[in-house]
């Protein structure tokens, strides 16, 4: 069989995905609560490959409501016990299945341009994958309540702009990952965006 070189968004998919990998970059000072957010935001966004894997070998649409409307109500209440504003970790959570679903469908719309599937057979969405991703979860709104005292701040756009630039510098990240990026941190400041730097 014919192999087929890997595309750009897939290869930084999976070099994200190995870059991520360790939770525990951390910057110095007080802007630690962003990096480690950064990274964890990152690691989910890593685990969007294997889940479009799994939903194109099983001819699944990207979208699936009833999954996504569940997901955002359990961050709600995860959100309410750990003393997060519930709206925040809902937008929050919104943001960060829009982002993976953008990256899906890129790979989706690659694999139909190359009328090929993956080579790698997708690993088990119910018992390695999503397990990944619950765990992802509590993680992220334990870091939501560590990020939200500083959210309102009027510098917060520019600080998680310098978080996410010292992220990406510590591990390389690959620059063909920054929109997705870009839109699961779109509501991370109260104001909204990532401010520009430099």
């Amino acid at each position: 069989m014919r192999r087929r070189s890997k595309s750009p968004l897939l290869a930084s998919v999976a070099c994200a995905l190995a870059l991520a990998a360790p939770a525990s970059a951390q910057a110095d000072g007080d802007d630690t609560a962003f990096t480690n957010l950064i990274a964890l935001v990152s690691q989910r966004l890593a685990l969007a490959e294997p889940v479009a894997r799994w939903k194109w070998a099983h001819h699944e649409p990207v979208t699936d409501t009833p999954r996504e409307e569940a997901l955002l109500k359990h961050v709600e209440e995860k959100a309410t016990a750990a003393q997060v504003d519930p709206e925040f970790a809902r937008q929050f959570f919104r943001d960060q299945i829009d982002a993976s679903k953008d990256v899906q469908n890129a790979l989706f719309a690659n694999w139909r341009a190359l009328k090929a599937a993956p080579e790698e057979s997708p690993p088990d969405l119910a018992k390695d994958t999503r397990p990944k991703l619950d765990r992802l979860t509590q993680s992220l709104v334990s870091a939501l309540a560590h990020v939200e005292p500083l959210r309102h701040a009027e510098d917060c756009p520019v600080r998680l702009a310098e978080s996410v630039a010292r992220w990406k510098h510590l591990t390389r990240y690959n620059s063909s990952m920054n929109p997705p990026l870009m839109r699961a941190l779109s509501h991370v400041c109260a104001t909204g965006g990532v401010g520009a730097i430099g």
